[in-house]
């Protein structure tokens, strides 16, 4: 059984953004963050999942993802995304590129979400959190290659 705790942060919407991953199994702990220039943070709460799947090295696990997004919980859990990915207007949907990462990850693994209240009395949702704003405070700050390239197609448009 694998745990994962994820969480996104932006400050502004759209504005510099980072994630936190906590990764829990066997005894293990393994802490993941990352930073980026110009996001969102419904990309960062889904990077943070993406992120934490990536980070395993073994097919068909039992994992549970706590996260506090309830865009990224509820659009797995409620099916929506699966819905949306079989539409021919996916090609429109925001962050399908994340989505699309997501859904070949979620092929090879046997995953459940459970939302959790953020900013609460849960500890390592706490901790993503920290880690999370830190990573969008910090110096060393990636580019969301996709998210810039679509803002910028959208500015050029009028």
């Amino acid at each position: 059984m694998v745990e994962i705790y994820t969480d996104g942060a932006a400050r502004g919407n759209p504005g510099p953004g980072g994630y936190g991953v906590v990764l829990l199994a066997n005894g293990h702990r393994k802490e993941l963050a990352k930073g980026f220039r110009l996001t969102t943070n419904n990309r960062m709460e889904l990077m943070a999942v993406i992120a934490g799947l990536e980070a395993l090295k073994k097919q068909d696990l039992k994992i549970t993802i706590y996260s506090d997004s309830k865009y990224v919980v509820e659009s797995v859990e409620k099916g929506w995304v699966f819905q949306w990915n079989m539409k021919p207007d996916f090609a429109k949907k925001k962050n399908r590129d994340l989505w699309k990462k997501f859904l070949k990850l979620y092929e090879y693994q046997n995953i459940s979400f459970v939302w959790v209240k953020g900013h609460s009395t849960n500890k390592e949702n706490n901790r993503c959190d920290e880690l999370a704003t830190a990573a969008a405070d910090g110096f060393e700050l990636h580019i969301d290659e996709f998210y810039e390239k679509e803002s910028k197609n959208k500015e050029g448009m009028f």
